[in-house]
Parts: C-alpha cells; structure tokens; sequence
C-alpha cells in the first residue's frame, strides 16, 4: 500500500520518512542536526515526536522552503505555510525565575551517548529538580522538540545562544507561577 502522504508543516519527521524513505538524503543535506536521522535509534525516537515546522526551527530553515523542497522531492505541488512563531518565540528576554546560581546540573550533548535521545538524561535529571533549581542543557542547535515537551510536562524553559551553542535552562513551575503575574506577594 503507497497512499500519499501530504507533506505540511505538522507531518511528523518518522511519518515523512516511513512514506518516503527517500526524501532522507534530502532532509539531512537541508542542515547539519538532520544528521542524527541516520542513527536509527534516534530516526526511532525524536522524528516520532517532531514535527517538520519544529525541525525547521532545529535546522534554522524556513519552514515554507523546507516543505515545498520535500513536496516537490516527491511531486507534490507547492503550498503556502502559515507562519507559525519561529525561533524568536524561544530566545527571549531573561526571565525572572533565572539565576545562574540555581543552576544545579549541566548536560552537554556533546557528551551524551549517541544512541540516546538527548531528553532522556534531560527529562531524568529534570525530574529530581527541587523549586527554583535549574537545569542548564547545552547543544549546538534549538532542541525545540525538547522544549515543547518539557513545557507539556511543567517546565518553564528559557534559551540563549552562545557563540554556536544553544544554553537552553529548565526549572519547575512553582504554584505562585500559575498566578497573575507569576510572583508571590
């Protein structure tokens, strides 16, 4: 059965490439982190939760230009993306909650095993956070994906770039953070 799937900006990275095996050439010379889709413990894990609109923001692309290059890959005619908020939505002003003495723990992905999904340690470690302790995680690119997911999860998250590295830190929400304003009295 070869029914086509319409490439958008919400196909998720392992549906695409379950379709059209092809187009994984084509997706990894788009930007260098696409580079990790030929580690098929990783191809198995973070393409099944991103998106192509979030893998563009990972790989800095335009989100229109990259999914009109892959429909026209598989002769599907162009289309219009909606803009979506792009990477500017994740590097913002410091926060209040920020203090770089809170920081409590630092992963470096450069330093993970590279057949584990970098959130794995990132989720673990997050999840023994006491209130107002920060972790700090280190990549050479906008782990967007990663992001959402801890937000859904109950993170707050902040990123910065720093020279080639993105500084991405996570804390707990505390429940004064839920009120207007997100202070206490």
């Amino acid at each position: 059965m070869n029914e086509e799937l319409p490439i958008t900006a919400e196909t998720k990275v392992a549906a695409l490439l379950a379709r059209y095996p092809e187009l994984e050439d084509v997706l990894i010379a788009m930007a260098p982190p696409f580079k990790k889709l030929k580690n098929p413990i990783l191809r198995g894990s973070v393409a099944k939760v991103a998106s192509l609109r979030q893998a563009a923001m990972v790989g800095r692309l335009a989100v229109e230009d990259m999914v009109n290059q892959l429909r026209a890959a598989v002769g599907q005619a162009s289309i219009v993306v909606e803009q979506a908020a792009g990477a500017e939505a994740y590097y913002t002003e410091q926060p209040d909650w920020f203090d770089a003495e809170k920081i409590v723990a630092t992963i470096d992905e450069k330093h993970v095993d590279p057949d584990v999904m970098t959130l794995n340690p990132v989720i673990r470690r997050a999840s023994k956070l006491a209130d107002g302790e920060i972790l700090e995680l280190v990549t050479d690119f906008l782990p967007v994906p990663g992001i959402d997911l801890m937000r859904q999860k109950g993170f707050r998250s902040w990123c910065r770039e720093q020279g080639k590295t993105t500084q991405t830190y996570f804390s707990r929400q505390s429940p004064q953070d839920s009120r207007p304003g997100g202070k206490s009295a």
